[in-house]
């Protein structure tokens, strides 16, 4: 009889026998879903993370500066407390004087500008600052010590060159260049721990003639640039030049949004004086927004600022008007330069009067910005402005309201008539707007210039705003293509606006503009835009010449003339001109007048006038299609020739002897700018570096959301399959 061995026939246990027989197996596909659904989900949140790094890197404009502790600090330095570290963040000290002399229609203004270096390591300084927009940049010196050295205009590729080779050689070098006609860059290369170099920047302008006063406006702060547009590169990271990232509206959106200071206390002083030889006597001379010290000396004035240094928040802005027996009706400035003969012209025509004849009947549309950067007291004089503005409609008037920020609506499908009802609706809209969310201004724009073409009536644009968007030249192509009829007034808001896009999409409105920085002025100055909206033009202006002389004269199409504006024009010739003859018209009236330019006395800087003008003239060209690439080549001629800034061309100087051993480490440095006065930098910034929205920043969280939703219902219906498999396989009995 067989025996058999009870270890090898053991009886398995029941459980142990079911698992092996009745085991669910995953599907291939199941199993390759549920890990690219996790790889997605890791890859998403990592990207999220890094973005919500770069968010914090961007909103703190002082992070890429050293960081050190109270105990650590030996000199004089502005520090910023870090939240995240409970450290301080020490950033290169900024210190600005102005010194500006006045004669006649040209002002000259030095500009120094000290950098010095509070921290431990070498550093490079950019520092991106406001001039005024029709500011004629054609000097710059760098200070290292006792020594000077002179910079030279080069074409902007070649000026970048020289700068970069300078800079990696240790050599100490400055760069000087044009972003936006209002907006400079200067880059300062190798300053050494403990060090301060000086930068001296030259420039010229014209003064602003206006119903009987002239004015000279220092720009000192930036608002903050709304950028549209697609990012240009995907990467997650921002660059360190500024805090917005490039796009394809704004190709240099890094370059024109310096990072903004955050902490309490203000930076970068400025003081500024000034010499006024106005030649004639004056019935008042004041300064809108900062006190200011008075001093005549025989038929010269002496300003300074009252407390000797100001922040740079806000705007300085002089303003002086003539005794009436003594308002200028024409002048003439000469100056011969390298067989050249340069004049400028300034003439007012008379006042036409009261204008007594039927007034037509308007179509006035208000465009009013309620973006993030109008918030606080922007927005209170921008409300208060377009009450104002719908208090002088007549009833024969239509009008309608724009307002936009992220979006652009209207109160009315079309425009109404100026009926009581229809003005207390405006008014009750008009209150209950708030300031919030990006600068969308072209949706706002395309639908004030729908289809108004009726020529029974006179299509008026008034567009109040701060005008803070870097898109300007795509703003400038739609007034261009669609203005037909229309006419565009800016009124520009706030304690530092854009002036250059002010001034522009005016001319190119074939409108006029203005500034309101203060509520106390909102009376003041609509009155002064509804002077020149209710009086007539002067228009169809030509001028003409001796016969046997050409000239070259800009602008080449003269603009039309609003009451109480000047006409300014710059002439080029080969001989001095002996006289010009003007004409035009008002209320269908003739006008007509001679000008004898034979002017003994000589004036410097007509030159420079003359070329900054043309420059000027060659980049509208570009909007009325003209070839970019002729008109680069022009500018650039005009500027080396006459050594200007401008898109193209630079200034540079670099330091013979290197100061910098190889092995140093060279930091770049970006110093911070203050926000203007009345601007609050959460409704501007908000959690993107942008003035725009959150968009970017909900649209990741909610792909993360999405993702981890559809992950974990991946990974519950793979478990639901699991038990619903075993259950239905698994037997009665054993």
């Amino acid at each position: 009889m067989l025996s058999l061995n009870k270890n090898i026939f053991k009886r398995r246990p029941r459980r142990e026998y079911l698992h092996d027989k009745y085991k669910p197996h995953k599907s291939n596909l199941m199993t390759w879903l549920q890990r690219l659904i996790i790889f997605i989900l890791i890859t998403v949140i990592t990207l999220f993370l890094m973005l919500l790094s770069d968010i914090v890197k961007a909103d703190s404009s002082s992070d890429n500066f050293p960081q050190v502790s109270l105990d650590h600090v030996s000199n004089g330095s502005l520090l910023i407390k870090n939240a995240n570290s409970g450290l301080y963040n020490q950033i290169p000290l900024l210190e600005t004087s102005v010194d500006m002399s006045v004669s006649g229609m040209i002002v000259r203004s030095h500009i120094k500008q000290q950098f010095k270096n509070t921290s431990n390591n070498w550093v490079e300084a950019v520092y991106v600052f406001p001039l005024p927009e029709m500011a004629a940049v054609d000097h710059m010196r760098m200070l290292i010590g006792e020594r000077v050295i002179e910079g030279v205009i080069k074409e902007k590729a070649e000026a970048k060159r020289i700068y970069k080779a300078a800079k990696q050689e240790g050599k100490k070098a400055a760069l000087v260049e044009q972003e936006r006609p209002n907006l400079f860059t200067n880059t300062v290369a190798n300053i050494a721990p403990g060090e301060s170099i000086s930068v001296e920047i030259e420039y010229q302008q014209t003064l602003h003639y206006d119903q009987g006063s002239f004015s000279l406006r220092f720009p000192m702060a930036i608002t903050p640039r709304y950028i549209p547009g697609k990012a240009i590169n995907e990467s997650i990271s921002l660059s360190n030049s500024g805090w917005a990232k490039n796009t394809h509206e704004v190709i240099d959106a890094n370059r024109i949004t310096p990072h903004v200071n955050s902490s309490k206390s203000l930076i970068n002083p400025v003081s500024i004086n000034i010499k006024l030889n106005a030649g004639f006597p004056l019935q008042n001379l004041t300064s809108r927004y900062h006190n200011i010290i008075k001093q005549q000396v025989s038929d010269t004035y002496h300003i300074k600022l009252a407390d000797g240094v100001t922040p740079s928040d806000r705007d300085f802005e002089l303003v002086w008007t003539p005794q009436l027996n003594h308002i200028p009706k024409a002048a003439v400035f000469n100056e011969a330069l390298k067989s050249e003969n340069y004049q400028m012209l300034m003439i007012v025509p008379p006042d036409s009067g009261a204008y007594n004849g039927q007034p037509l009947a308007r179509d006035v549309t208000y465009i009013i910005d309620t973006s993030g950067s109008m918030h606080g007291t922007s927005m209170q004089q921008a409300k208060a402005s377009l009450l104002m503005a719908l208090d002088r409609l007549r009833l024969h008037d239509k009008f309608n309201i724009i307002q936009f920020n992220s979006i652009t609506e209207q109160i009315f499908s079309d425009s109404q008539m100026a009926s009581f009802e229809n003005i207390l609706i405006a008014k009750k809209y008009v209150n209950q707007l708030s300031a919030d969310g990006g600068t969308e201004m072209a949706p706002a724009l395309n639908l004030a210039l729908k289809g108004k073409s009726d020529d029974n009536t006179v299509h008026q644009v008034i567009f109040i705003t701060d005008g803070s968007v870097g898109n300007e030249a795509a703003l400038f192509d739609i007034l261009h293509n669609k203005l037909a009829n229309s006419r565009l007034f800016t009124i520009g808001i706030g304690s530092a606006p854009n002036s250059y896009f002010m001034r522009k999409a005016a001319q190119f409105g074939r409108g006029s503009y203005t500034y309101i920085s203060s509520v106390n002025e909102v009376n003041e100055k609509m009155s002064a835009l509804f002077s020149k909206l209710e009086s007539p033009l002067m228009t169809d202006i030509k001028l003409s010449f001796d016969g046997s002389q050409t000239a070259e004269v800009w602008p080449q199409r003269i603009p039309d003339l609003y009451q109480g504006e000047a006409l300014i024009l710059a002439i080029k010739s080969a001989k001095p001109l002996p006289y010009i003859n003007i004409t035009g018209s008002r209320a269908l009236a003739p006008w007509s007048a001679k000008l004898n330019l034979n002017i003994n006395k000589s004036s410097k800087g007509i030159a420079t006038f003359w070329a900054r003008k043309k420059i000027s003239a060659l980049m509208d060209s570009i909007h009325e299609g003209a070839d970019k690439e002729q008109v680069r080549t022009d500018i650039i001629d005009v500027a080396l020739t006459h050594h200007l800034v401008s898109k193209h061309t630079s200034l540079v100087a670099v330091d013979k002897t290197p100061s910098r051993a190889d092995e140093a480490q060279l930091d770049k440095r970006n110093i911070p700018v203050n926000l203007p006065h009345g601007q609050n930098a959460q409704k501007i910034f908000g959690q993107l570096a942008q003035t725009a929205t959150t968009a970017e920043l909900n649209i990741i969280c909610g792909f993360t959301l999405l993702m981890l939703g559809l992950a974990l219902t991946v990974l519950l219906r793979g478990s639901e399959l699991e038990t619903s498999h075993q259950t239905n396989n698994e037997p009665e009995t054993l």
